[in-house]
């Protein structure tokens, strides 16, 4: 292998992934990327997406190889951090695709995804139209059993929940389980606009408001959402859901704890 390392945090839609990419930015030692094969997914010319992007929000330039291709290229000057969804790269996971990768997967639960993706979706308009596997949690557990069958090592997985109750001590985990240093003052930063991850519509009091008011990642005492109040079009997902979560979760990190 040539290059410096390339980390993935494989996530799904709203788990608190991109204030945990935002954090790693912070890091100032790291080329990060937001959701690069997402944007291909959505709006290149090879879109997989099941609703096409509109024509002015399309992006001729944005192929999967070019995406990768770019990943590469940063990696030669420094190392990369990526944050993406699973879904968008299930057609491309070779063996030199996923060599190139340490994987780690970033996960929340399914009720929790479910109602905040509906009150994003009340804010924005749209009707809850969406299929099952671009919420990602089935390619999430497809992903993290193949990479186990192919090592016989479990990746690092990292609980939306564990991170938001003690930012500090899973960040540190985290870092230890990857095997990067940690860096304490990257948990926190002033509000603001949050451009670099608003490639898809740049609506940041949609998808990101409390990321642009916040200052860092600091503790958040967990509530629980029942799956019984979200509307009957999600919660018929979330048992299926569940059982995807699940499987990740009798893994996910604890402090002090490293996969072996």
């Amino acid at each position: 292998m040539t290059g410096h390392p390339i980390y993935f945090l494989w996530a799904t839609p709203r788990s608190t992934s991109t204030a945990f990419e935002w954090m790693m930015r912070q890091r100032g030692d790291l080329a990060c990327f937001h959701e690069p094969f997402g944007m291909a997914w959505y709006q290149g010319p090879q879109a997989r997406a099941p609703r096409p992007a509109p024509p002015d929000r399309q992006r001729p330039e944005a192929t999967f190889e070019k995406v990768w291709h770019d990943i590469l290229e940063a990696a030669e000057k420094a190392p990369v951090f990526v944050k993406d969804m699973p879904h968008h790269t299930d057609h491309m996971w070779t063996d030199a695709f996923l060599d190139r990768i340490n994987h780690s997967f970033l996960i929340r639960d399914p009720a929790k995804v479910l109602a905040s993706l509906h009150r994003s979706y009340q804010k924005a308009g749209m009707t809850d139209g969406f299929e099952a596997h671009e919420i990602s949690f089935g390619p999430q557990q497809a992903l993290f059993d193949l990479l186990h069958r192919r090592s016989g090592v479990m990746p690092p997985v990292l609980d939306s929940d564990d991170l938001l109750e003690d930012p500090k001590t899973m960040v540190q985990t985290y870092c230890e389980a990857i095997g990067i240093t940690f860096i304490p003052e990257a948990l926190s930063w002033e509000p603001g606009a949050r451009d670099d991850v608003l490639w898809y519509d740049g609506n940041d009091e949609i998808w990101h408001a409390s990321l642009r008011d916040s200052d860092g990642l600091k503790p958040i005492p967990r509530k629980h959402q029942d799956p019984a109040d979200l509307p009957p079009n999600l919660s018929g997902h979330h048992a299926t859901f569940r059982g995807h979560y699940n499987a990740l979760h009798a893994h996910r990190l604890r402090p002090q704890t490293v996969p072996s």
